[in-house]
């Protein structure tokens, strides 16, 4: 009957003794155990608790817990020690994720076996973290990671990867993780069930977990577990408190409403710090079947929050003076000059990512983004040296590939790094990045537009359109739109081409040139030649190198039609 106790399963788990116990014991053993006493019950159970763990067993000089996620062990381990650096005991803390045994009373096996080899590896007041640890958390908790390399482990046949941390505190004892956090992180708080149906919690649980799940694929957020957030459900709570207890700045409430065969479902996102209201949408729906609504609304608030999160980010990162800038708040700087999309904010951008990746070399964003700038660049204003430019491009995104292959901003620079050269990989690349994160509109954006310039412009609409969904407030959206018209000229319904070219001029954003050039085929094509002549005119001042020869050369598979009608509305050949 014993055997059928015990439990096999993967954990994170995290070992800690207290450096030098014996010396201390021996000094002052009434002042050690109360520091101990002191160090456990104010920090190390209130730490554990807060980051889903469960405290395995308790020794006279250490302790063992055992937490869900990886994240959630690492950022425990860090709060901890910035919570114990005003007591006068030092801890050495190891992190591994492994195969354990649960016999219901205590915790076995090579998992439990490496943390504590970890732990003694670790300098006083440090940590020591294995190799599988690393690649779980290296781009979602902002440390510096100091590689120890392959280390021989008693009784375990292969030598450990380990890392140490290298941590830095201030005078203020209680820093939480988020002090060690430069990524913007939010709490998804359980949805209200208002349908007074208690049969319905299954419905808002698995709304606010997927959400959770959703989120938690975008590498840039840090996102709470859902075993800390679920400890607030059914609580009447005050956000900036929350905000403040979990170290995050935003927060995501909302509530579900099932009537008969109806649901209504409200969310709303709120900067912690100010208690801004940042978004609110609510959503009625049918529910004919109840797990695809689920899957929708999931969908759309997640996809509809990352622009949120990012115009605000980029609104604190504008906030701040150059000197002021950690490498957090230059990397979103850097995202606002991007998205603005002209030349000159291009190269603010590109200084402000290579600033980055020299700071923080082993940040697969900046390389990413930079790639970006390069290639966006080149599509931007065709310019003659855009060959160079992919290259760079092509080198930049492959460098944050290498760096993360689990990262969808890698592959998404990648395939648009691709656009000039190969884009059949530009969709394997864009394909992957949709698998890795299948809320991403750039992901998504990217795959219709290599379609439209693959010649394949009947499936790039679809996809184009599930852009549009996903984001419909976005930055970007009229550069979306101007897609969308070059790809009906290629299906040869010139209307929807001028209709939809002219939308996206009405957003006021930044017209590419290829798609200015697009808008005036279509009207050509038309005839109607003096909205064409007054689009080219206009064009030119913006591009004044750009040329029919220039055309083919970036982009061989736009057609005949394309560039005949491009001829007759007056562009340059040279």
């Amino acid at each position: 009957m014993a055997d059928q106790s015990i439990q096999r399963r993967l954990a994170a788990i995290l070992a800690a003794d207290v450096a030098g116990y014996t010396r201390l014991m021996e000094e002052d053993s009434e002042g050690t155990v109360a520091a101990w006493q002191d160090a456990r019950e104010t920090v190390i159970k209130t730490e554990v608790a807060s980051h889903s763990g469960k405290i395995v067993k308790l020794t006279g000089d250490g302790f063992l817990v055992e937490f869900p996620t990886v994240q959630d062990a690492v950022n425990c381990a860090i709060a901890m020690q910035g919570g114990l650096t005003s007591s006068s005991l030092d801890f050495r803390m190891g992190v591994n994720l492994g195969d354990i045994i649960d016999d219901g009373e205590d915790i076995h096996g090579e998992g439990v076996n490496i943390a504590a080899r970890l732990e003694g590896l670790a300098e006083p007041g440090g940590i020591v973290i294995s190799g599988d640890v690393h690649n779980q958390v290296r781009n979602r908790i902002d440390a510096e990671y100091e590689d120890m390399g392959p280390q021989e482990v008693k009784n375990v046949s292969a030598p450990v990867q380990a890392y140490a941390l290298k941590l830095e505190f201030g005078t203020d004892s209680r820093r939480n993780e988020a002090s060690h956090i430069e990524k913007p992180s939010i709490a998804i708080l359980p949805f209200d069930n208002l349908s007074g149906d208690p049969e319905q919690e299954y419905f808002s649980d698995g709304i606010t977990e997927d959400i959770i799940t959703a989120l938690s694929r975008i590498r840039q957020f840090l996102v709470i577990a859902r075993n800390t957030t679920f400890t607030y459900k059914d609580q009447a709570v005050d956000v900036g408190a929350v905000a403040r207890e979990l170290g995050v700045r935003y927060v995501l409430e909302g509530s579900v409403r099932k009537s008969g065969e109806r649901v209504r479902i409200t969310a709303q996102l709120i900067d912690g710090e100010t208690g801004n209201h940042l978004w609110a949408e609510k959503y009625d729906r049918n529910l004919e079947d109840i797990f695809e609504v689920q899957d929708e609304i999931t969908q759309v608030v997640s996809s509809a929050i990352e622009p949120e999160i990012t115009k605000a980010e980029f609104a604190r990162a504008q906030s701040k003076q150059p000197d002021d800038l950690d490498a957090w708040g230059q990397f979103q700087k850097g995202k606002y000059h991007f998205y603005r999309a002209n030349e000159a904010d291009l190269d603010i951008a590109r200084q402000l990512f290579e600033g980055v990746s020299e700071k923080r070399p082993d940040f697969s964003p900046a390389h990413a983004y930079l790639s970006r700038t390069y290639s966006r660049r080149a599509a931007f204003s065709l310019h003659k040296e855009f060959e160079q430019d992919y290259e760079k491009a092509i080198g930049y995104s492959r460098k944050a590939v290498s760096l993360d292959h689990e990262d969808a901003e890698s592959y998404i620079a990648l395939g648009f790094a691709y656009e000039s050269s190969d884009l059949d990989e530009g969709i394997v690349a864009f394909e992957q990045a949709i698998t890795l994160n299948p809320n991403s509109t750039f992901a998504y954006y990217g795959l219709g537009r290599a379609y439209l310039l693959s010649g394949q412009s009947e499936r790039a609409i679809p996809i184009l359109d599930e852009t549009i969904i996903l984001s419909p407030r976005d930055p970007l959206i009229g550069v979306w739109y101007m897609n969308i018209g070059a790809c009906y000229f290629a299906v040869e319904n010139y209307s929807a081409a001028v209709e939809w070219a002219a939308k996206g001029k009405l957003t006021g954003q930044a017209v590419f040139a290829l798609y200015g050039a697009t808008h005036i085929a279509a009207l050509a094509h038309l005839g109607r030649d003096a909205e064409s002549d007054r689009e080219r005119t206009e064009l030119l001042e913006n591009f004044p190198e750009l040329s029919l020869a220039q055309i083919r050369r970036v982009y061989p598979r736009l057609g005949n039609i394309f560039m005949e009608n491009l001829k007759k509305a007056g562009l340059p050949e040279n």
